[in-house]
């Protein structure tokens, strides 16, 4: 064990109001997960000191999260119209899942270990100080 905060899997249930495609919605949300647990483990660009350039200058140097640092998703949602935010029932549901990803991997991080991060991303560095 190297201490390096990991994501062994990951459940969620959201209200995202009237489902008009399931594929696509899991879709939507499964993608927002990978995109919050990216954040909120890998994803960093330092600004350089020395030339106040972003360090990661391409995508090649940039982390973003892959395959192998996904755990296996389960995503369920309520089924429910909300017809006061549009006639379908239907809301957006694409970033939804993003931001409480980023904060259900902050919270499993501190009930593990009981130190609290609140700079993204949370990296063993942090954990160790």
């Amino acid at each position: 064990m190297t201490g390096e905060p990991r994501v062994s899997r990951f459940t969620t249930v959201v209200d995202v109001g009237q489902v008009i495609s399931a594929r696509t919605a899991r879709s939507q949300l499964v993608g927002g997960i990978v995109w919050g647990i990216g954040a909120a483990l890998l994803e960093t660009n330092p600004i350089e000191e020395d030339t106040g350039r972003l360090a990661a200058a391409t995508l090649a140097d940039y982390l973003v999260a892959v395959n192998a640092d996904i755990p296996p998703i389960d995503v369920s949602w309520i089924d429910y119209p909300d017809n006061a935010f549009s006639s379908t029932g239907a809301r957006g549901l694409g970033e939804l899942t993003a931001v409480g990803s980023s904060a259900a991997v902050g919270n499993a991080v501190f009930n593990a270990t009981g130190i609290r991060i609140r700079d993204l991303p949370i990296t063993l560095d942090k954990l160790l100080t």
